[in-house]
């Protein structure tokens, strides 16, 4: 399309795109390489033929093929001829010295601003703040900016020298070709136009008739102007003198008369009454420009205070796999009622008293933001233990919709028990003979008294009626429940114990094995124990083996051991031994050879290396990876009609198998409603916006739930303790109650000066200091 004689350049390489400064510096490489005709292939970059051809006798034609970005042509020098084969962006010969530049289309706003020389061509419209602030050096002839159709809103404000002609053809606004407010501000300069304009500031600028002279100018250089554009043939359309007009700056002589007038009255009569209360940024804002006070209130403050309460999840929320939102409960117990917070937690499990109470290492209370501060954190336990009396809520009308849950362990009630809850059929295959899966079958019952987890169990089968027990599936069996069932949930949790591959592994008991005869006092482990992996479940068997008469038991692992919290304290209170690093090499009938040759005598030893999941009966359809089976964040696998969770999915504690059967229900809900699902995005709260010092660091322990209650902190939840009011030193925090049980802290702008106090006194972390925006 293009003569071979340009040199061409690519605003992309690779197929990326490049920098604004990457490509100058190419531009300026080709032209000191001797380069005169440039042919640039644009991508939105900036500043594309400024600051180039400094001498006389060196000229330089760049064409520019694209989308170019802002600025063409800004600080352009003359002999820098520039085409535009299209639509050119912001400030367009913005600072031009000298270059003349042809856009062969619109041009947006800023066009020509502040240009001191050259001339700038444009075959259509221009936007806001043309030729505005232009300048003109006497020794050097003036800046030009010709327009084939009309110019947008404050052209020519501030416009200082210079020439504009705006032709009026095939215009935007036909009836109004010189946009809105005009020439405020214009101290030099003649604006020739064609066609209606709604006024202009006749305080700057007038109206005056056009000589020969002019008209001989405006005929010359308006032929000019249609070559360059190749618009010719309009010329005798536009040629014709009596339909255009000129305006010219007015005088210092020809302004208001100099009168001893307050400043005020120039601000409010003359200046706010031409720009508005925003003055040069009247479209942008309406702020008083009145002088800015050494502290500032409203838009001119650089900091603004935002109430963000509940915008962010509690630490302790955050923290638990099962999405207890504590915190709240906590509040509940501030406000006196209990039995609010004690049913609260059956909306996120049906084991708060079991799992929350007794069995659960409680990460919320890890989590919680006291033990940063070296503060015991809330005793979550006093109120798992209280949800025993938690009362069910009514039970809504089944749809209609049936989901089979395959596993009646802790996640697989869980699942079942959300979906009860939200209406639907939820029916649990167990190859048990009682559900409750480990926690019924192998958590030792010095772990949690035995009634607790009944009492649970009971209300489990107040909610579930649907149970069918002693049933192991295969997949002929899975294809048929696909056909009755709207979803299938896989609960099946690692049944299956690991072993270790060395001579004798024949002698040894499986972990599981050993705590399911131990729960039901079948099995003698004889007075020597030892227990090949010494994590959580390795502890359990060190306290069930002990309590059935063992005396020397011990505990080998071959990295530091994986055991924590209840556990570990119980296993170590017994007096077992821990020995690591450790490699088994042999278990003989005396006991277990190590691979440095000793033996550790043992009447009994039991494997405790992790439990594998028995994937067997499942069909194709389900991706089975290293062992476990492959689901997506929602918990739905290959098959779209069969869902996975628990240690089935990734090893867990109680806590992951019940907050995934939650999750997983959430979702089947969801599809069943026929909307998507949607995950919780909140974050959790910078524990660094806790304010602790409201608490007395010398409450070490909890003697009630109310004492845990108060000494809650309420993170990222609004106590409505009206700190921030007290500290404002400006009064401009007000309480707003919505309604009965809803409220908000609003800020009065004209008021607040920023200072940042309301968000270092708050002790939730409820309020933040930000940049304010508008001052951007």
């Amino acid at each position: 399309m293009y003569s071979e004689q340009y040199y061409k350049l690519n605003g992309k390489k690779d197929g990326k795109r490049i920098d604004s400064r990457t490509l100058e510096e190419e531009i300026q490489k080709a032209v000191k390489s001797g380069h005169k005709h440039l042919e640039i292939y644009a991508y939105g970059q900036h500043g594309i033929g400024g600051r180039i051809c400094k001498t006389k006798d060196q000229k330089i034609h760049i064409k520019i093929i694209g989308h170019p970005g802002q600025r063409v042509g800004s600080l352009g020098f003359p002999n820098t001829y520039i085409e535009v084969i299209g639509p050119a962006s912001d400030d367009t010969g913005w600072l031009n010295a000298g270059a003349q530049i042809v856009i062969r289309g619109n041009a947006s706003n800023g066009t020509a601003n502040a240009m001191a020389q050259g001339k700038i061509y444009v075959a259509g419209n221009i936007g806001a703040r043309g030729m505005t602030m232009t300048k003109r050096n006497p020794k050097f002839d003036p800046p030009e900016l010709w327009v084939l159709g009309s110019v947008g809103d404050y052209f020519a404000e501030f416009m200082a020298g210079g020439t504009s002609v705006i032709c009026g053809y095939d215009s935007q606004t036909s009836d109004n070709v010189l946009g809105y407010r005009p020439c405020v501000g214009m101290v030099s300069g003649k604006i020739f136009f064609r066609g209606p304009h709604k006024g202009f500031s006749n305080l700057d600028a007038k109206l005056v008739a056009i000589d020969n002279t002019e008209y001989e100018w405006l005929r010359k250089n308006l032929k000019i102007f249609l070559d360059k554009i190749d618009r010719s043939e309009i010329f005798e359309i536009l040629a014709e003198k009596e339909q255009w007009q000129l305006l010219v700056a007015r005088g210092p002589h020809e302004k208001i008369p100099s009168k001893a007038r307050p400043m005020k009255f120039f601000h409010t009569e003359i200046w706010d009454k031409e720009l508005g209360r925003g003055g040069m940024i009247a479209d942008l804002v309406d702020i008083d420009r009145s002088q800015i006070p050494v502290i500032t209130t409203g838009v001119m403050r650089r900091f603004v205070p935002v109430w963000e309460n509940r915008k962010y999840k509690a630490p302790c929320e955050a923290s638990c796999p099962t999405g207890i939102p504590v915190q709240e409960r906590w509040r509940l117990i501030r406000e006196g009622k209990l039995e609010e917070a004690v049913d609260m937690a059956l909306s996120y499990t049906p084991f708060p008293a079991t799992v929350c109470g007794y069995l659960c290492p409680n990460l919320c209370m890890e989590g919680c933001t006291r033990n940063s501060d070296h503060m015991p954190s809330v005793d979550v336990t006093m109120l798992g233990k209280a949800s025993l009396d938690a009362k069910l809520p009514i039970l809504p009308e089944e749809s209609g919709k049936k989901i089979a849950i395959i596993g009646g362990g802790p996640g697989g009630i869980s699942a079942a028990w959300h979906l009860r809850l939200r209406g639907h059929s939820p029916v649990i295959y167990d190859m048990k003979s009682q559900i409750g899966g480990k926690i019924s079958s192998v958590i030792p019952d010095t772990r949690i008294p035995e009634e607790i987890f009944s009492a649970e169990l009971e209300r489990v089968r107040e909610v579930i009626p649907y149970i069918h027990l002693q049933q192991k599936l295969k997949t002929d069996d899975i294809e048929r429940l696909k056909y009755d069932y709207d979803y299938i949930i896989v609960a099946i949790g690692a049944q299956r114990p690991k072993s270790l591959p060395i001579p004798g592994r024949e002698r040894s008991l499986g972990a599981i094995d050993f705590l399911e005869k131990a729960k039901r006092d079948e099995i003698d482990p004889g007075e020597r124990v030892v227990i090949i992996g010494a994590g959580n479940v390795g502890c359990d068997v060190a306290t069930e083996a002990s309590r059935l008469g063992a005396k020397d038991i011990t505990l080998i692992d071959i990295q530091e051991p994986a055991s924590f919290g209840k556990e570990r304290n119980a296993a170590e209170a017994i007096g077992a031994k821990f020995l690591w690093p450790v490699i088994s090499k042999e278990i003989t009938p005396d006991g277990i050879k190590l691979e440095n040759g000793n033996i550790i005598p043992a009447d009994m030893v039991i494997m405790s290396i992790g439990d594998a999941v028995d994937t067997d009966f499942l069909p194709e359809t389900v991706d089975v990876k290293n062992g476990f089976i492959s689901v997506d964040e929602n918990y739905k696998t290959e098959d779209p009609q069969i869902f996975a969770i628990g240690d089935a999915v990734k090893p867990g504690l109680l806590t992951d198998a019940i907050g995934s059967g939650r999750k997983a229900a959430i979702v089947i809900c969801d599809f069943l409603a026929g909307d998507k699902p949607v995950q919780d995005a909140r974050k959790m709260i910078d524990k660094k916006r806790i304010s602790l010092e409201y608490f007395d660091p010398r409450v070490l322990n909890f003697n009630n739930i109310d004492e845990c209650g108060s000494q809650c902190s309420s993170c990222g939840t609004c106590r409505d303790c009206g700190i921030c009011i007290t500290v404002c030193p400006q009064n401009a925090i007000l309480r707003k109650e919505q309604n009965p049980f809803k409220f908000e802290y609003v800020v009065n702008e004209e008021l607040c000066i920023g200072c940042g106090f309301c968000a270092g006194a708050c002790p939730c972390g409820i309020w933040d200091i930000v940049p304010n925006v508008t001052m951007e």
